[in-house]
C-alpha cells in the first residue's frame, strides 16, 4: 500500500510560526509533525510515500530527502498553485497508481496504528463498490458540529458512513481511498468533502471510530498545548 501525506497547505492559522517555515515542519517531541507521521506509517509497514508540496516546498523536500533515513521511499508532487485536498491527490495520481492508497493530513498528531489500514486491502479487492474508508474521532472543541456519523449498516464488516443531523464524529484526516473516487474530477482546486458527500449518500464509504490520542495541530495554541503536555 502507498500513502499520500498532504503537506501543501500554507498554514495561515499557524501564523506567525508559518511565516518562516512549513506547518508540517513544526516540532513536537523533538521531531517535526510530518516526521512523526512518516515513522508511524513505516512502523506499520507502509513505506512507499507521496507528499504534495507548495508552501516552503524546498524546506520540506530538503529536510526529508528521499526518505532513506526513515526507512521510506518518498516521491514529491509539486503544486504551482494550491489544489486543496482532492485536487492535490488527483494531481499526484500518476505517482499513487491504480490500487487503494492511504491519505494522511500532515498537521495531525496521533497514536493511531496505521497497520489497520493495510487490512482494508482485501476488502477493497472483494467489494470494489466501496470507494473509501474514513477514520473518525470524537468531535474536538474547535469542531463541535462534526462531519459524519456511523451507520448500523455494514459492508464487508465495516460500518457505512451516513449524512444526517447527528454528525457525531469528525474526520481525523486519515483515510484509505480508491482511485475510482476521483474519476470524473476535473483538474484544479477541489476539497475531498465534495467527493465524500455523494459517495456517502450512495452507501459507498465506510468508517471507523478511533478513540485514542489525536490532535488537529491547526493553531499555535494547540501546538503549545501538545508541547506542554509532553507529547
Amino acid at each position: 500500500m502507498k500513502a499520500m501525506i498532504l503537506a501543501a497547505g500554507q498554514g495561515k492559522r499557524m501564523r506567525p510560526l508559518t511565516d518562516t517555515t512549513a506547518k508540517a515542519l513544526l516540532q513536537v517531541s523533538e521531531r517535526s509533525l510530518i516526521e512523526h507521521i512518516i515513522l508511524s506509517l513505516v512502523n506499520a509497514g507502509i513505506s512507499d510515500l507521496v507528499i504534495n508540496l507548495h508552501h516552503f516546498a524546498e524546506l520540506i523536500e530538503s529536510h526529508l530527502g528521499n526518505g532513506d533515513r526513515f526507512g521510506a521511499s518518498i516521491q514529491y508532487s509539486h503544486e504551482t498553485i494550491l489544489l486543496d485536498t482532492a485536487g492535490g491527490i488527483l494531481n499526484a495520481m500518476d505517482l499513487l497508481g491504480a490500487e487503494p492508497f492511504a491519505v494522511v493530513n500532515a498537521d495531525i498528531f496521533t497514536d493511531y496504528d496505521f497497520s489497520g489500514l493495510k487490512n482494508l486491502l482485501p476488502i477493497a479487492a472483494t467489494d470494489r463498490s466501496i470507494l473509501g474508508h474514513l477514520v473518525l474521532v470524537d468531535n474536538p472543541a474547535q469542531h463541535p458540529g462534526g462531519d459524519f456519523a456511523l451507520s448500523n449498516t455494514k459492508a464487508e464488516g465495516r460500518c457505512l458512513l451516513r449524512l444526517d443531523s447527528d454528525k457525531s464524529l469528525t474526520w481525523s484526516g486519515i483515510s484509505v481511498l480508491r482511485p475510482e473516487l476521483f474519476h470524473g474530477l476535473a483538474a484544479g482546486s477541489s476539497p475531498l468533502r465534495d467527493l465524500f458527500v455523494p459517495a456517502i449518500t450512495a452507501d459507498r464509504m465506510t468508517g471507523e471510530h478511533f478513540k485514542g490520542s489525536w490532535t488537529d495541530v491547526g493553531t499555535p495554541e494547540r501546538l503549545s498545548s501538545l508541547i506542554k503536555a509532553g507529547r
